[in-house]
């Protein structure tokens, strides 16, 4: 597109002259004038053909986690290799109910194909399967630690996004939560950690950037992206996958969904009610507790 509008709109003044340049000398100056046009065209043509041949060399490294999952993380190899260090922006992509990983495995490849210099791709891999049962807190706490262990691995990213289908993008916020440091906490821990005047003065002056924020597991929050998610419940028609939309299993589900998915059926139809606190996902409306919720 960028080169169409080189082509067509920057170029209209010169381009007439030329062509009356041309008129007023002969027939041959004219075609002279096409052929170098179609000469420069097919440069163009074979510059484009020469840049569209290089594609992207994905690398999944596989690292066993806390608790001995397996994680994968994926990027660029070929960019990594030419810029020295990998992409500063991480990316986790979280599943949903009865989901595992390998549902986000072509997005993922997408993202690195279609950003291969600025994201590197983590899909979650702490809550699958049944796993996906054990309500959205605990799975929350288990993404929490797992996105801090990703992190700890790669040193060099400064900027976090999240991807997340359907629960999980209540775990993913929940997680948010747990993760989420105030900037002048994050300051301090990170100047304890590193004292150089270099790291100083760079945080310095991203505060001055975001002075209002914060920071997620210490690093600066970009997106956060979910797809049907049900971020106020589930209590209305054909909102539980596993009920499979049966009118008879769906008017009695707030009182059988947790028979079904466990604590995590409680916490979509709102039902639960640890030490008399309200449901979850109610209180996930507001910071509560140690919590600082979006």
């Amino acid at each position: 597109m960028s080169s169409s509008k080189l082509g067509f709109g920057s170029r209209s003044k010169e381009e007439s002259s030329v062509i009356e340049v041309g008129k007023s000398k002969n027939k041959l100056d004219l075609n002279k004038i096409v052929v170098s046009l179609n000469c420069l065209k097919g440069v163009k043509n074979k510059e484009k053909k020469k840049k569209n041949k290089k594609e992207v060399k994905l690398e999944v490294e596989s690292v066993r986690g806390r608790g001995g999952v397996e994680q994968e993380e994926i990027w660029d190899a070929e960019e990594v290799a030419e810029v020295g260090h990998y992409p500063e922006h991480l990316v986790i992509m979280v599943n949903g109910i009865i989901g595992s990983a390998s549902d986000w495995k072509y997005a993922a490849e997408q993202f690195v194909k279609k950003l291969p210099d600025k994201v590197i791709v983590h899909r979650s891999e702490r809550n699958s399967s049944t796993l996906t049962f054990d309500g959205v807190d605990l799975m929350g706490e288990r993404l929490a630690e797992e996105v801090l262990s990703v992190v700890k691995r790669r040193p060099g990213v400064q900027k976090i996004s999240f991807v997340a289908h359907s629960l999980g993008g209540l775990v993913a916020r929940y997680a948010i939560g747990r993760l989420y440091e105030p900037l002048s906490d994050t300051k301090s821990s990170v100047l304890t950690e590193n004292n150089s005047s270099e790291q100083q003065s760079s945080i310095s002056i991203l505060s001055q950037e975001h002075p209002p924020g914060g920071r997620i597991a210490g690093l600066e929050p970009f997106n956060f992206i979910t797809f049907a998610t049900p971020h106020l419940g589930s209590r209305g028609n054909k909102q539980l996958p596993l009920l499979c939309g049966l009118p008879f299993l769906e008017r009695g589900a707030s009182q059988t969904a947790h028979w079904i998915a466990g604590r995590t059926g409680k916490h979509l139809f709102l039902t639960d009610n640890d030490d008399g606190k309200p449901p979850l996902l109610l209180r996930m409306v507001n910071d509560c507790d140690d919590i600082k919720f979006m």
